[in-house]
């Protein structure tokens, strides 16, 4: 990864670190969901508003890493407004972009400010940090009711 990208992806991360977007619970739920990365101990809970096969509104509460709150931040605010199926498409980008399944810079430019995420793949370590809330975003789409972990 280039310099300037590097630099990009550290202020994007330390920004939604620090100042978290949508970071409360939403009362009127009607799609939740729990995260936990037992390697670290992130923890996340996702709330949802789906009408109409579109999430509405989105958020989370939660504690972590800096990648891994930075990553719930950014995803909230990318899904907002999709439809489930396009979220599910994002995530599956977002997946390849972090494990190092997507190299193609056009494609990555396609992910807009998630793009930042691919120095995440430089750091297998954290790609389980960066991944924790797109998983559970996908287990409060399909309604799930078990807490999903990132060691399973």
């Amino acid at each position: 990864m280039d310099t300037e990208l590097r630099e990009l992806y550290q202020q994007v991360i330390l920004d939604h670190n620090k100042s978290p977007r949508n970071f409360k619970k939403l009362e009127n739920a009607n799609h939740t969901a729990e995260g936990y990365n037992p390697l670290c101990g992130d923890k996340i809970n996702l709330y949802l508003v789906i009408e109409d096969n579109v999430v509405k509104d989105v958020s989370f509460q939660g504690s972590g890493c800096a990648i891994s709150k930075a990553s719930a931040s950014l995803m909230s605010s990318i899904v907002k407004g999709k439809t489930k199926e396009e979220a599910e498409q994002i995530f599956v980008k977002f997946h390849d972009l972090v494990t190092g399944k997507l190299t193609d810079e056009a494609a990555i430019e396609e992910l807009g400010k998630l793009a930042v995420f691919a120095g995440v793949r430089d750091f297998p370590a954290r790609v389980k940090c960066a991944s924790l809330a797109w998983h559970t975003l996908i287990s409060a789409l399909k309604d799930e009711q078990n807490v999903v972990s990132t060691e399973e």
